[in-house]
């Protein structure tokens, strides 16, 4: 591979990762699996490339880096909107308190699973 292919490699894997970036801002996970698939074979290209035939990738390894925390907060956020979902279920499925000496006491919640219909 010549120099020119190795460097449309590079620019293309970077402009892959500048919508990457933009994607994971706006909180768009389905672009983002979309890229995925391109981001791999782009990558994979780029590591069968020998040492002499790779041009300088410093500015597209760190916006891989910028990505990978980008996408790391994405997750950690998920993660948290689903704890404080599970929680929620909970307790609308009952409450826990305690008693001034400990003591745990449940509190079984009720579901309404009626319809009102009003005119």
């Amino acid at each position: 591979m010549n120099h020119n292919d190795a460097q449309d490699l590079i620019n293309r894997l970077d402009e892959l990762l500048e919508q990457e970036r933009t994607a994971l801002l706006d909180g768009d996970l389905e672009t983002i699996g979309t890229l995925l698939d391109a981001k791999e074979r782009l990558i994979d290209a780029l590591n069968t490339l020998s040492q002499d035939e790779r041009p300088e990738m410093g500015a597209v390894e760190a916006k891989v880096i910028r990505n990978q925390a980008l996408l790391d907060g994405a997750l950690q956020g998920i993660r948290h909107v689903a704890a404080r979902m599970a929680a929620l279920r909970r307790v609308r499925r009952s409450l826990e308190t305690y008693d001034a000496k400990g003591t745990k006491t449940t509190i079984e919640g009720e579901t309404d699973y009626s319809v009102e219909k009003r005119a």
